[in-house]
Formats: C-alpha cells, structure tokens, sequence
C-alpha cells in the first residue's frame, strides 16, 4: 500500500504553487491528529515535496515516527510561475484573470497549466506505484491528478471533487490501481 497526504493547512493570504508559506497554527494541529492514524499504518519511509510546508508537515510527523525522509522537487505542486507566493491582494490586481481559471490549457505566466500538471505527474506514476509501504507527502494539486489518472477520468477544473483536505489520508493500491481517500 502507498499512502499520499495532503500537507497541513498554510497562510492562506499568498497563492501557493511553488511558494514556501509555512503552516499556520491550525495545519499544525491538523498533521499532529493525522499522525494518530499514520501510526496505525504499516510505513517504512516517507517522499516529500521540497517545498517548505510539506518540509514543515514531515517535520511534525517525523517527530512521532522516525522514519527514513527523502525531499524532491518531482512531488511539487502546480507551478504559478509569477503568481507563485503572491499576496493575494496583489495578486487580484496584477492577475485577476489567472485566479478562476476555466481551462485546462492556460498557463501560469512564467509557470504550468493544469495540463501540464497532469502530464507531470502521469510522467512520475511508475515510479510511484514502485513506492511501497510509503507515505507520499504532497499537495492537493498532485494527489488530485492521480485520482484523475488511477479512476481514468477527464481532466477538469474542479479541484474540490477528490475531497483532498488538508493532512487528509489517501491510499493507493498500486497492484489494482485504486485510490481512495482513508480521513
């Protein structure tokens, strides 16, 4: 079994994408709950994300299980490319068009589009099914492309429909190819 997991809750006033917010005091509360279920899983090694809040979740984890760590940029959310880090603020003056996007197809100036994402993370799907009785710590943008991949869906611009909540628990059965979220 490969588990995924979503990083805590960060500052919330920037875009996020490749930005390096830490978690707020309430993504910290939710990695410590989530810990509690981690702990009950059979997990040899953690992969992260290099980016700051995923360094800062497996830090909270890492507390509790002692676990071999390895961080890599391939595990990265969708790159914003200028919008990355962002106020939010600013970022509705300069780039409002950017902030609801409505196709897969546009990028990022400077960054990626959901497609891009999508083939990204495709790309890095054999070596991820390959990662057993690991915990992938990533972002939502990630776990969400594959669950489009894994259920063979459409891409589309819902990136609430997965239900990956912050520190939320996903499984992924690499032999049947089935994901689901576990909390």
């Amino acid at each position: 079994m490969i588990y995924l997991m979503r990083h805590g809750q960060d500052e919330e006033n920037r875009i996020g994408g490749w930005s390096d917010a830490h978690l707020s005091e309430e993504g910290k509360r939710q990695v410590i709950n989530t810990v509690k279920t981690l702990r009950k899983l059979e997990i040899e090694k953690i992969i992260a994300s290099d980016i700051l809040r995923c360094q800062e979740t497996v830090a909270i984890i890492n507390f509790y299980l002692n676990k071999k760590v390895q961080f890599t940029p391939i595990l990265r959310e969708q790159n914003k490319g200028k919008l990355n880090g962002l106020p939010i603020k600013i970022a509705k003056k300069q780039y409002k068009d950017y902030l609801n996007l409505q196709d897969v197809l546009t990028k990022y100036p400077d960054g990626e589009s959901l497609t891009d994402l999508y083939n990204r993370v495709e790309k890095l799907l054999p070596w991820l099914l390959k990662q057993d009785k690991a915990l992938i710590v990533t972002h939502r943008g990630v776990i969400n492309m594959l669950y489009y991949l894994l259920q063979k869906k459409a891409l589309d611009m819902n990136k609430e429909q997965f239900n990956v909540t912050y520190a939320s628990i996903h499984e992924v059965e690499p032999l049947k190819l089935l994901i689901r979220k576990r909390n």
